[in-house]
């Protein structure tokens, strides 16, 4: 009897344990359920979130569809759209009426397009109906979009005039030949021997630099030449080549440093009747004319490989490069073209189309940024400073044993003191030899000389090189500086140089 209430009693519990787990578990799932948001009086089932819902219009307001299984679903009377518009309504913009208009408009122009290319596919197989179609449908388009017009007609842009050009001007980009042939006999590549020092191992040493010209004039007893005066500097021995190739020495007639300008002279003894027939003097343009977008053509001895054509356009006009540097700042008028103008092409001609010379080239600035950017001095600008160097006297330099003695001992003003106590650029005099053609003409210790003969100096190895074109026993005019109670006057002296004495 124990045993059988003892299973009895074993059979109950297990029973009792049993139920109060499962309603321990429908308990914990409900409250889980409630706690994540679940609502229990919904039958909806689970799957119903992945369904898209369509809804028409006419059950709109009820906010009740009937789905494709014939069950209702009750969503609160909330008109319910399906998923694939809500995207559209986050970006519509209802804030503003013009933009709705807009909208609306492009909507059924593209309708109507696309219900004009569903028409046009069923035109073969029903051409009557097809225009009844189409006909319905653009006056019920024109119904929709005709509105009132609120906006202002848009201004049209003009159509670009094109211009009336000669044929020769519209070709020579492409073909300068006509032009290269007329001009280059009238260049020339120049040779510069001087005397180059090497700080590093202390000493002298020949160089050669190389530049052009362009002839100018002609008189009875030389040809006369223009370039740069960077190109003939410091000059030991100068020699022109011609068109033909051949050569023949040159002297330095003129210079003008501050312009950069130099005029050489060939005498005409040294070159031979073939090579005065082959060379020709070179027309000088109006610089002052040019506009910017003109063509441009340089020719000159590029790298001092020999004449070469380069072409392009006039870029600016007036530019001012040399801002910086007071010696060079006259040069705020330099023509800008993007014709290629590289070392060796410095005194050679800047030509318009026409084969006249419009500028002198100057300078190139070199930089690995920078490309397309060459200069020349305007040929207007360029006249009476060539006309003006052409009247002085060639000079050639003399035998060493003949050359004339100054007299003077010297420094070059370097440019603090030029700053700091506004001294002038020129030769300052340290010392004067007595019994020199220096001390005779009045010549003092202190004075800074700036000219001599019309030549600029600017250091004591101008003065020596210019010197070495005169003989003793010639008279030079010489400007200099005196210091006058804490001020520079300028003085012009006459002086008679005189033979070195050994």
């Amino acid at each position: 009897m124990g045993k059988k209430n003892s299973t009895f009693k074993n059979i109950m519990v297990t029973l009792g344990c049993t139920v109060f787990a499962g309603v321990y578990a429908l308990g914990g799932g409900y409250a889980a359920y409630k706690l994540l948001g679940g609502d229990t009086d919904s039958t909806q089932p689970a799957w119903l979130d992945r369904v898209e819902i369509r809804v028409d219009e006419k059950d709109a307001g009820s906010g009740v569809t009937e789905a494709s299984n014939n069950h209702l679903f009750d969503f609160g009377r909330v008109p319910q759209k399906p998923r694939f518009e809500e995207k559209e309504e986050e970006t519509e913009t209802t804030d503003e009426e013009e933009t709705e208009e807009l909208d609306t408009e492009s909507a059924l122009e593209t309708e109507t397009a696309s219900e004009t290319e569903e028409d046009s596919e069923e035109e073969s197989e029903s051409d009557l109906a097809s225009e009844e179609e189409e006909s319905e449908e653009e006056s019920e388009s024109d119904s929709k979009t005709k509105k009132p017009d609120k906006k202002k007609k848009p201004v049209e842009v003009e159509q670009v005039q094109v211009l009336e050009q000669d044929e020769k001007e519209l070709a020579v980009l492409a073909d300068v030949s006509a032009v290269a042939r007329t001009a280059m006999p009238c260049v020339v590549s120049i040779t510069n021997e001087y005397t180059a020092y090497d700080y590093w191992y202390d000493e002298e040493y020949d160089e050669r630099a190389n530049g052009s010209g362009i002839v100018v004039a002609q008189s009875s007893e030389e040809l006369l030449i223009v370039t740069n005066y960077h190109v003939i500097q410091d000059n030991n021995n100068l020699y022109v080549q011609f068109i033909d190739d051949r050569e023949a020495m040159a002297y330095v007639k003129g210079t003008s440093p501050e312009n950069d300008l130099a005029i050489v002279s060939v005498f005409l003894d040294d070159m031979s009747d073939k090579t005065l027939k082959s060379i020709s003097i070179a027309a000088l343009g109006d610089s002052d004319s040019l506009q910017v977008g003109e063509p441009a053509i340089a020719i000159g001895n590029s790298l001092g490989y020999g004449q070469s054509v380069t072409t392009g356009v006039i870029s600016a006009l007036n530019r001012n490069v040399f801002a910086d540097d007071p010696e060079m700042n006259n040069q705020g008028y330099l023509i800008q073209t993007d014709a290629a103008i590289n070392p060796g092409n410095s005194g050679g001609a800047l030509l318009n189309v026409k084969g006249e010379v419009v500028g002198i080239n100057s300078s190139k600035i070199a930089d690995y940024v920078i490309e397309g950017m060459g200069y020349a001095i305007p040929i207007s600008t360029a006249k009476p400073i060539i006309e003006e160097l052409m009247l002085k006297e060639t000079r050639k330099k003399v035998p060493a044993q003949e050359r004339a003695f100054l007299g003077v001992a010297g420094t070059d003003v370097i440019e603090e003191a030029t700053a700091r106590y506004e001294m002038p650029e020129g030769v300052f005099v340290t010392n004067v030899l007595e019994d020199t053609a220096a001390e005779k003409a009045g010549i003092q210790k202190g004075d800074i000389i700036t000219y001599i003969d019309g030549e600029r100096i600017t250091g004591m190895d101008e003065l020596q090189g210019l010197l070495e074109y005169y003989a003793g026993d010639t008279e030079v005019e010489v400007v200099l500086m005196r210091p006058n109670n804490g001020e520079y006057k300028e003085r012009t002296i006459e002086v008679m140089l005189e033979y070195k004495e050994d």
